[in-house]
């Protein structure tokens, strides 16, 4: 069985769901929504979705809005990145597990692919590297023609393709699992093609990593998940520790820092998501005169006459700010970014549902949700786009909703009534909502690449000329 099967599902079936006239899942329907994966650009500015037919495209505007700018019909998409807000995307489908296809999406042209001798796990973009992760090698190639410039053998195995690239110019590092016993992490300089120090971040194996926007910090958690650690990513210092929590052992799915690097996010299978602070001792705010102030300072003066796991739990900071989320378990994928001068958390869900959160960065606390969105409403034929503003789709109460994009939007509540909301029908939650598995109309324009007239591309014919593909065998 291949790597890519080993991986855990992403997002099953999520937030997908609908019932036939006896109640059970119309498997063949469904299966086609299903998200493979979804991934946010270097500077939060766009987002990509796979699904089982498609692949999209997504701009975030600095008022909030997700807007799609882009839909090809394309079987299996399993990783797509693009390249800041250009028009450079990489992917790689299940059909073909073993080749990446570099594509310029506006033009719906292939600049170029490789294959590889084994399942490719992972792609990572900067402005000057692209990365290809297998299990047991990485590729480091040239952005400016895609030639391969250097070849990381020997790679402890890797089986979830876990690695994080630098999205800065100047600081562009690669880190990946030194170890798959142990957290250590090899940061290796795409640059000078050297590697460069080995972190000892955790005493069990690598969960999730990220670089924030400078490339000196490396955030990392552990398959455990209760703690967070940033180091230099320069010289290795821990530079700051953070507890998700004591008892419960979770899987840590994303890290994002804001883009001052004052701020990382971490999501997991929990219902919370944790935003911590990264500050200095001196720069922290003063304890409140209350007696749980008093308390923490002094186990903080006692700790460092006690065992060192007591001591690290009672001196690692907690959660500034956090969010609680209304369907826990649903695997997430995270990104922070300014926008009008507030610091905004975009939680996008393997359920097709993307929310926006607004951090309050003086106080913290509890999140507050500003809108949220459907992407699979979000589709060039689809005359209802609409953002659902603060908790219209998953409610304050807890209790979730799930969706369908087939001919109507359908969203159901597991204790109350059941909206169609394009249709303006209620029916109680006993009422069967039966589900054609006949495909829809096809449109004039069905099954073809799609760009919206509404793109904003950055990127030239230029930069990016057409290229070859390489010999056959090469790779293989």
């Amino acid at each position: 069985m291949s790597a890519l099967a080993n991986r855990p599902s992403s997002g099953a079936m999520g937030g997908i769901a609908g019932s036939s006239t006896d109640g059970s899942i119309d498997n063949n329907v469904l299966s086609q929504y299903k998200v493979l994966t979804l991934t946010f650009n270097q500077d939060c500015t766009s987002l990509a979705m796979g699904t089982r037919k498609t692949y999209a495209l997504f701009t975030i505007s600095q008022d909030n809005k997700i807007d799609e700018i882009y839909d090809c019909a394309y079987d299996d998409v399993c990783i797509i990145e693009r390249l800041f807000s250009s028009s450079l995307t990489a992917l790689v489908s299940n059909q073909a597990p073993r080749k990446l296809k570099v594509c310029h999406f506006k033009k719906g042209t292939e600049i170029c692919s490789y294959s590889f001798a084994n399942t490719i796990l992972a792609v990572k973009l900067n402005r000057l590297r692209l990365i290809v992760c297998l299990e047991e090698s990485i590729y480091i190639h040239n952005m400016r023609d895609m030639k391969v410039l250097h070849t990381i053998r020997d790679v402890p195995s890797n089986r979830e393709g876990l690695c994080a690239l630098s999205s800065n110019s100047d600081n562009s590092y690669l880190a990946y699992p030194g170890s798959s016993i142990t957290g250590e992490i090899q940061v290796f300089d795409t640059l000078s093609l050297k590697p460069g120090i080995m972190i000892s971040a955790h005493e069990s194996p690598l969960a999730a990593m990220a670089f924030d926007m400078s490339g000196t910090k490396l955030a990392t958690a552990s398959n455990k998940g209760t703690v967070i650690r940033v180091h230099s990513a320069v010289d290795g210092t821990r530079l700051f520790e953070f507890r998700r929590g004591v008892r419960r052992v979770a899987t840590i799915y994303s890290l994002a820092f804001s883009p001052d690097s004052v701020f990382l996010a971490a999501s997991s299978n929990t219902e919370t998501i944790h935003i911590f602070r990264l500050a200095n001792p001196k720069e922290k705010a003063p304890e409140e005169a209350t007696w749980m102030g008093y308390f923490g300072r002094k186990l903080s003066d006692v700790a460092h006459y006690l065992p060192k796991q007591t001591s690290e739990v009672l001196t690692q900071d907690r959660s500034f700010a956090f969010v609680h989320l209304q369907s826990p378990g649903m695997k997430t994928t995270i990104s922070m970014n300014v926008l009008n001068k507030t610091l905004k958390l975009f939680v996008a869900g393997y359920d097709g549902v993307v929310c926006v959160y607004e951090v309050n960065t003086i106080d913290g606390g509890e999140c507050k949700q500003i809108s949220q969105y459907l992407l699979f409403s979000m589709s060039p034929n689809s005359t209802n786009q609409q953002a659902i503003t603060t908790n219209e789709a998953r409610n304050s109460t807890g209790k979730y909703k799930f969706y369908i994009s087939i001919y109507i939007r359908i969203s159901i509540n597991l204790d109350g009534p059941t909206k169609i909301y394009s249709a303006n029908v209620i029916a109680n939650d006993n009422t069967s909502v039966p589900l054609s598995s006949t495909p829809p109309p096809t449109s004039p324009t069905s099954g073809k690449n799609h760009v919206h007239q509404s793109s904003n591309i950055s990127i030239d014919e230029q930069n990016f000329p057409r290229l070859p593909s390489p010999p056959q065998g090469v790779y293989d």
